[in-house]
């Protein structure tokens, strides 16, 4: 069963249960997760970017979009429109295919591993992690990498509260620690 099979079999009835919601609409679910790579050292050479899409494109299985300055900063060297990170927006299928990849395969291959921080909530719903290297994806292949990058992965729900987005997450199969 997959993930997005699991959340209707399963989920939406203990998040009714839990919540005590009226309607199947109500109970919170992922709208999107949106990965972001930013690459600094494209200042110094032009094929880091290629690099950070490259492997963006192999952990997402989606091509990302290039995203650019909005303003100038002379202390970091950057200047507006200058080409300064990747992002790439998974809905659906690819979302789910990738919190599956994400959760059983990717993350309990980080070393000394003991979960997901739970505190990293926006107060809105949304979830935000950090990952310092993207050699845990089994797609990137360590003899081929350039430079060990970090991303982000923000994972934004419809719930209302962080508590319904933390439990939503939970059933999902997120890996919290105990703080």
């Amino acid at each position: 069963m997959n993930l997005e099979e699991m959340y209707k079999s399963e989920v939406i009835p203990a998040m009714m249960k839990k919540f005590n919601y009226k309607s199947v609409m109500q109970v919170p679910k992922l709208e999107k997760v949106v990965i972001n790579m930013g690459v600094s050292d494209v200042k110094e050479s032009s094929k880091a970017m290629d690099a950070a899409v490259a492997d963006l494109t192999k952990i997402a299985g989606q091509k990302p979009i290039v995203t650019k300055a909005r303003k100038s900063i002379a202390a970091f060297k950057v200047r507006e429109g200058m080409d300064i990170g990747c992002k790439v927006t998974l809905r659906r299928e690819k979302m789910y295919s990738f919190i599956t990849k994400l959760f059983n395969v990717a993350l309990p291959r980080v070393r000394d591993f003991k979960g997901v921080k739970p505190n990293s909530f926006d107060g809105r719903g949304n979830y935000s992690m950090g990952i310092k290297e993207q050699l845990i994806f089994p797609e990137i292949e360590y003899d081929k990498i350039d430079k060990v990058r970090g991303m982000d992965i923000i994972f934004v729900t419809t719930a209302k509260t962080d508590e319904e987005a933390k439990a939503l997450l939970e059933m999902l199969g997120m890996p919290f620690s105990e703080k």
